[in-house]
C-alpha cells in the first residue's frame, strides 16, 4: 500500500467519522424520554414513542461501535500498521479494505 493510499482512506475515514456526528446530532431527540402523560398521548401512542426511542438507542450504539472502528482504523494509519492483519501481520486485500477500511482482520483470520 502506498502513502496516497493510505491518506485517501484516513479521508474516507475521516468522512465517515464526520457523518456519524451528525447522525449522533440527528438522533438525540429520538432518544429522549417519553413523557408518562396520559392525557395528551394515547397507550397506544406512548407504546410507539417507546418503540421509536428503543431503536434511536440501538442505532446509537451501532454508531458508537462504528465511532471504534474507525478510531482504531485511524491509530493504525498512525502507526503505518494500517492494511496489515492484526492476527499474522500479512498483507489486508486492497479491495476488502476499499469495502470496509476498518477491517483489522485479513479474510482467512477473518473466517476462523
Amino acid at each position: 500500500m502506498t502513502a496516497n493510499d493510505a491518506q485517501n482512506f484516513k479521508d474516507r475515514l475521516l468522512a465517515e467519522l464526520a457523518e456519524l456526528d451528525l447522525d449522533d446530532a440527528r438522533g438525540a431527540e429520538g432518544q429522549k424520554v417519553v413523557p408518562l402523560d396520559q392525557q395528551a398521548v394515547g397507550r397506544l401512542s406512548r407504546m410507539d414513542a417507546l418503540q421509536n426511542q428503543a431503536m434511536a438507542k440501538a442505532t446509537q450504539t451501532r454508531r458508537t461501535a462504528q465511532r471504534q472502528r474507525i478510531t482504531a482504523a485511524l491509530a493504525r494509519i498512525e502507526e503505518d500498521e494500517f492494511g496489515f492483519c492484526e492476527d499474522c501481520g500479512e498483507e489486508i486485500a486492497l479491495g476488502r479494505l476499499e469495502l470496509d477500511p476498518t477491517a483489522p482482520k485479513c479474510v482467512s483470520c477473518a473466517a476462523g
